[in-house]
This record gives C-alpha cells, sequence and structure tokens, in this order.
C-alpha cells in the first residue's frame, strides 16, 4: 500500500509508520520523462505527503544534487547527483551499453576519439568514450560537462529545444556565448536549424582554438533526441574537406545508435532495431 492509500495518517496527511527513506523514493518516483519539471504542490498531491514534508525531502536532496531547481520555473528536476549513486549501474545504461560497440568502430574507422554525450536541460555531459589511438588527441572524459554555445554536442541538443527555451538559457547565461547580442542570438537560431537539417553539428575551433568537434543527434521510439554521438579531434588534423568525412561518418553512427534502440529520426519511415 502506497503512502496515499494508507488510512492511518497525521493531521498534516503523511502516513504514520512509513520510513522517511520510503517517502524519499516515492517523491523521486514522481519525476518522469514525460513530466521532468514537477513543484511542491503537483508532488505533494501525486504522494499523499503534506507540501511541507516534500519541501524538507527536495530541501535535502537538492544539498546532494540529487535534484535541482530551475532558474525559471523554479520547480525541480532530477539532478546529476543521482549519476554519482547511480554509477555502478552506468554500464546497464542502455544508450551507453548500446552506443559503446558503435562508438569503438567510429574511433576505429576516423582515427580520433568517439564520445556519447547525454543532455540535462542546460549541459551536455560525457557518459561514453573511445579514446583516439593518435599520440595527440582530444578527449572527454567521462562526466566531462560542457554548456558552450559553440560546443557541437549542445549544438545538437539545443536544436531539438524550442527557441524561446534556447534564448532564454542564452539571456540567462547557462548557456555560455561570449559578446552576445540580438544579432547573434538571430544567427545562432539560424546555425541551429541549418545543423539539424544537415544531421550534424560543427565547432571548428570556436569554443577552443586548438581543437574541432562534430556531433550528431540519437533518438528515441518517439522522435526526441536522447543523446549525442561527438568527435572530438585535434584542429591541426582536421581540414575543411576532412571536416565533411567526420560529419558524415558521426552522424552514420548516430543513426546506428538510433537504430540499435529501436529509435525513429524525424523525416524516417521507420528504424528497426539492428544489432
Amino acid at each position: 500500500m502506497t503512502p496515499a492509500e494508507s488510512p492511518d495518517t497525521n493531521g498534516n496527511g503523511d502516513t504514520k509508520g512509513t520510513s522517511v527513506i520510503v517517502n524519499a523514493i516515492a517523491v523521486l518516483r514522481t519525476f518522469t520523462a514525460d513530466e521532468p519539471l514537477l513543484g511542491v504542490t503537483e508532488i505533494a498531491n501525486r504522494v499523499g505527503l503534506h507540501k511541507s514534508t516534500v519541501s524538507r525531502i527536495l530541501s535535502t536532496f537538492e544539498q546532494e544534487h540529487l535534484v535541482e531547481r530551475d532558474p525559471e520555473t523554479r520547480r525541480f528536476r532530477l539532478g546529476l547527483g543521482l549519476i554519482a549513486v547511480a554509477g555502478p549501474l552506468l554500464a546497464e545504461l542502455e544508450e551507453r551499453r548500446v552506443a559503446y560497440p558503435v562508438l569503438r568502430e567510429l574511433a576505429e574507422q576516423t582515427g580520433e576519439t568517439s564520445a556519447l554525450m547525454v543532455w540535462n536541460g542546460t549541459e551536455s555531459m560525457c557518459v561514453e568514450q573511445i579514446a583516439s589511438h593518435h599520440q595527440i588527441k582530444h578527449t572527454t572524459p567521462l562526466g566531462a560537462r560542457y554548456n558552450d554555445a559553440m560546443s557541437s554536442s549542445v549544438q545538437v541538443f539545443l536544436a531539438a529545444e524550442p527557441a524561446e527555451r534556447v534564448v532564454a538559457l542564452l539571456r540567462s547565461g547557462a548557456i555560455t556565448y561570449p559578446g552576445l547580442d540580438d544579432t547573434g542570438v538571430e544567427a545562432y537560431l539560424i546555425r541551429l536549424k541549418d545543423n539539424a537539417r544537415r544531421g550534424w553539428a560543427i565547432n571548428y575551433g570556436e569554443s577552443s582554438i586548438d581543437e574541432v568537434g562534430v556531433a550528431a543527434p540519437v533518438y528515441d521510439h518517439r522522435g526526441d533526441i536522447v543523446a549525442a554521438v561527438l568527435i572530438p579531434a585535434p584542429r591541426f588534423r582536421v581540414s575543411r574537406d576532412r571536416l565533411q568525412s567526420l560529419g558524415e561518418s558521426c552522424a552514420a553512427a548516430a543513426h546506428r545508435v538510433t537504430a540499435r534502440l529501436g529509435g525513429l529520426a524525424p523525416g524516417s519511415s521507420e528504424i528497426r532495431n539492428q544489432s
């Protein structure tokens, strides 16, 4: 019987005899892929706890980075601290597990590092990497986070966001873009649309003069972007002509990961699961 169903409650609506841990878990479980952002009242109504109890639980979670507060809405979402807690289970993360052999082949094919990135709403974070065999290489360590607007993986994820959300992230500084003005914002939104049409995003020495990055989206069965395949490489090894080749290879790898997930890219009639 859940806390909300128990008839033995106190005046605040909390369930007597139900452990704090069970209540805390119930709060965490209210967050879903369809509803990643929730307010205190919404959570309290769903788990059958008083708002003050839920607020205390969330406050503790926030201190431990298990949840974080959206700066615009002040509602809560799950935080990256959960990844640290679930570190031993990362090997079972479907996107990571499914992508690993594809990333290995991509690194062998291109000779450059390949990585899998996920999005937490304001940052692109690395959850898997296959390093280049070259002595001079660029890597993306596990857990590395990027919020630079020019980062190719950040561009991939922002291309799936509504324009209003992108502008808000840029204006707030959550996504960094030095020297941003109205003209720059418009140009950046156009750039995101161009990336989406092409199938991959490019960072040709714009974040770091010595580094090039290309990234392409991975989709789930709903056609939503759930990850990005990234190729970071030293700029001296990537000519403009090779940049096109890397982009095509990255997009092909992302398509394979999408297919292995049983995903569906926009504009595709069907992508069948492939091993």
